[in-house]
């Protein structure tokens, strides 16, 4: 082996020793880096032909690539839009809001930005399949990822729904007077969801029997303004003569409204008195003090206003669920799990981003938690797979095969150097 091929085979260690140290300091600067893939450095010998007594020129070449498929420590974190996959798989990005591009990541640092979308700390945006009002996948064909759509949490109110029905449990004085009337409220939503407060008048019309009628509806914040009209009807209670009740006219006992002042549809409600021959609901027994009057009067309905939107929670399936101050949940996104048959074939985007090509294989969207995919851990962060440790050790070896790499060339040039003084 003549000088200069000594020089050209300690050059390719120079150059495969720096392609080492460039994957060790940028571990090193990931090591705190969310969802981070540490990468290594494959060394492969070079070997020309060799022909009798004469060998050809060798070297080494050093190549670095991610082991994408390791998965990092999960850490809680306390926040309820970062997300850990505890699996395999990725989250399905995208660059901006209005980008068909979908790219995959397991960096799960997501946050709300000023305009809503859920982002993480590299600036992608989350995406995820739409549900409708049943809580189920909107889009028509669940396995394309043009039926993600980035998630928006700023134009989500709960849906109002209108009292329906009326759950009252009472009891009555059975020591009041024939034709003493007894007035207690009950709350109501509208169609638009609209409060409004609707006096019972309770009036006992003979022995164990009272009638209910419900009086024209009024705006909760102020009883004195009248904002619907009711259809007056009214409800005959008998009771036996054990206080329980003994029959309903009509039944089911319903009110009707209408005239909303609100703009909402005419409303029905169904009132549940109780159970016939129970005291569940409605009951009657003499007070104890000589004082008749309602007692234990309560009234939960099954309405509620519109609702702004409080917080999130995301669940282990993926299900983004929105919580409002009115008490109320509800679905409105499910996050996808995007596998891969081979994911150490995607081509890296950035130190956490990742597209797919001809050698991941097809992608595969999948509900988490199912069919291989990992399930999702909220309030939670993935750790770098870089090891402080390890990539240390790893630059002490590079450092010294670099060394020597570096005397065997400053040799080769002093011998070169003699040859050259020789011949002068």
């Amino acid at each position: 082996m003549s000088i200069t091929s000594a020089l050209s085979i300690a050059t390719s260690g120079l150059q495969a020793q720096s392609a080492a140290f460039s994957s060790i300091s940028s571990n090193i600067a990931n090591v705190s880096t969310v969802g981070y893939k540490a990468s290594a450095t494959s060394f492969e010998a070079l070997l020309s032909d060799s022909s009798g007594r004469s060998t050809g020129i060798g070297g080494v070449t050093g190549t670095n690539s991610q082991n994408i498929s390791a998965h990092g420590d999960i850490e809680t974190t306390g926040v309820s839009t970062e997300l850990a996959i505890d699996g395999s798989g990725f989250f399905a990005v995208t660059a901006s809001s209005d980008s068909t591009q979908v790219y995959y990541t397991r960096d799960g640092s997501f946050h709300t930005d000023d305009e809503g979308y859920l982002v993480n700390d590299a600036g992608y945006n989350l995406s995820g399949w739409a549900l409708d009002e049943n809580g189920n996948i909107a889009a028509a064909n669940r396995t394309s990822t043009q039926s993600l759509a980035p998630i928006n949490l700023a134009d989500i109110s709960g849906t109002p729904q209108p009292t329906s029905a009326i759950d009252m449990t009472a009891t009555l004085p059975a020591d009041a007077a024939i034709g003493d009337a007894f007035v207690t409220d009950a709350e109501i939503y509208d169609s638009l969801g609209t409060a409004h407060s609707v006096p019972l008048t309770w009036t006992k019309t003979a022995e164990n029997e009272w009638s209910v009628q419900a009086g024209n509806p009024a705006s909760t914040a102020d009883t004195s303004v009248t904002t619907g009209t009711s259809d007056g009807t009214t409800i005959a209670i008998t009771f036996n003569t054990d206080g329980s009740l003994a029959s309903i006219n009509p039944s089911p006992a319903q009110i009707g409204f209408s005239g909303w002042t609100s703009g909402a549809a005419d409303s029905t409600i169904t009132l549940d008195l109780g159970t016939v021959d129970r005291s569940d609901g409605l009951r009657q027994i003499s007070t104890t003090d000589g004082n008749p009057k309602v007692s234990g009067y309560k009234a939960d309905q099954d309405g509620w206003s519109a609702g702004t939107l409080k917080d999130v929670t995301i669940n282990a399936d993926g299900t983004v669920m929105a919580n409002f101050d009115n008490g109320q949940s509800r679905a409105v996104y499910k996050i996808p799990i995007v596998t891969f048959t081979n994911p150490e074939g995607l081509d890296s985007v950035s130190g956490t981003v990742y597209s797919a090509t001809a050698y991941s294989g097809q992608y595969q969207l999948k509900e988490a938690g199912s069919d291989g995919a990992g399930g999702i851990r909220a309030e939670s962060l993935e750790h770098s797979t870089a090891d402080t440790a390890t990539e240390m050790t790893r630059m002490i070896y590079a450092q010294q095969a670099y060394s020597a790499a570096a005397k065997v060339v400053t040799a080769a040039q002093e011998m070169m150097d003699t040859i050259i003084q020789a011949k002068r």
